[in-house]
């Protein structure tokens, strides 16, 4: 499954563009703040729906504009599908595929899967545990289109329990209310730990082996931490209830939910001590490249087929023998990598462009 066109009307300092892409490696460089990085958000957003740098939808839209327009085609094997979606600044965004509209989130999965690196990706290290969260999440709904649902669940129950919290519980109905949304939270907060935990079997292993084949050094290993669990992880919808009834008298006090899986930490450690605090800066750097890799391999794995690499501006931040590691360790498949400086001696390219001022022209 690869990308075969990108066209962008309105999208970020995009008036118009429109790029060709080949089955291998596309470099896209040129000078900071020209577009390079929102090229790859918006392969990333046909995608996933959302921009990989957590930015809201409106801040897409190019400004002075009331909507953005993204085009994609996919090609996967014979079957070619077309992506069209209109990003509004007001109202709900449009998106079709194959002139159908899209019903279901999910439904993305079968058009791409991308694995994004970028600068930022250092915060899944030193982040606090939302970050590594989020991470899981996204990489669980990657592999089990199906988990999109349980986590909008979750988090629809929490949003509505939270603001009940807030509110006050004052009367019966109110009482009422709360048991509901206790077994309702219980309910899709195991269900997604199970998927968590399910995936962590595959994936803790996978993040060990890349780091060893980035760094050659010092082991990596990662424990899932979930007080409410206990010692034990069976019947974890039972366990979470069980929870959620011996905390209520805090959360009555504080107003919000205390105990579930938005509060669960995936603690990765080197040498056995805790990255976040123990890690050299390379160290960390390494650890989040180890995460990606080993995210996309299990992808791959799991799947059958890999997803699109997006590289933004990855190897500024890499010193030679790192930068040397990643080339030599990323399964070959569809990349598109933005620079602002010299290509890596190792990448080679299928295609080369240059962006300027939001203009894309070849290199």
């Amino acid at each position: 499954m690869q990308l075969s066109g990108l066209w962008l009307t309105d999208f970020r300092c995009y008036h118009e563009a429109e790029l060709r892409l080949t089955p291998g490696v596309t470099v896209i460089c040129g000078a900071n703040a020209q577009g390079k990085t929102s090229l790859l958000e918006a392969v990333s957003w046909a995608a996933t729906g959302a921009s990989f740098r957590g930015v809201p939808d409106t801040a897409l839209v190019r400004t002075g504009c009331e909507s953005a327009i993204v085009r994609a085609e996919s090609v996967d094997g014979p079957r070619v599908q077309l992506l069209e979606a209109e990003i509004r600044v007001t109202g709900r965004n449009r998106v079709r595929i194959n002139q159908q509209t899209l019903r279901r989130v999910e439904d993305r999965a079968e058009f791409v899967r991308v694995t994004v690196f970028a600068p930022d990706d250092l915060q899944l290290v030193k982040g606090g545990p939302g970050c590594r969260r989020a991470y899981l999440d996204d990489l669980l709904v990657s592999v089990a289109p199906r988990y999109v649902a349980v986590r909008a669940d979750y988090e629809r129950v929490l949003r509505q329990r939270n603001a009940l919290l807030r509110r006050g519980v004052r009367t019966n109905d109110d009482t009422t209310t709360l048991d509901v949304f206790d077994v309702q939270l219980a309910r899709a907060g195991a269900a997604l730990t199970t998927g968590r935990m399910r995936m962590l079997e595959r994936l803790t292993p996978l993040v060990a082996q890349c780091y060893h084949e980035l760094a050659g050094d010092a082991a990596v290993d990662a424990t899932y931490e979930a007080a409410w669990l206990g010692e034990s992880s069976d019947d974890p919808e039972r366990l979470l209830l069980g929870a959620l009834g011996e905390r209520r008298r805090a959360e009555l006090e504080r107003g919000i939910t205390l105990t579930g899986p938005h509060r669960d930490e995936w603690r990765l450690r080197i040498a056995d001590l805790d990255s976040r605090s123990h890690a050299s800066q390379g160290e960390q750097r390494t650890i989040a490249l180890a995460l990606r890799v080993a995210g996309h391999r299990l992808c791959t794995d799991i799947l059958g087929t890999p997803p699109v690499l997006l590289l933004d501006d990855v190897f500024s931040e890499l010193d030679e023998h790192r930068a040397d590691a990643l080339l030599a360790h990323l399964d070959a498949t569809q990349t598109l990598v933005t620079t602002a400086g010299p290509v890596p001696a190792g990448l080679h390219a299928e295609q080369l462009l240059r962006v300027d001022e939001g203009t894309l022209a070849a290199a």
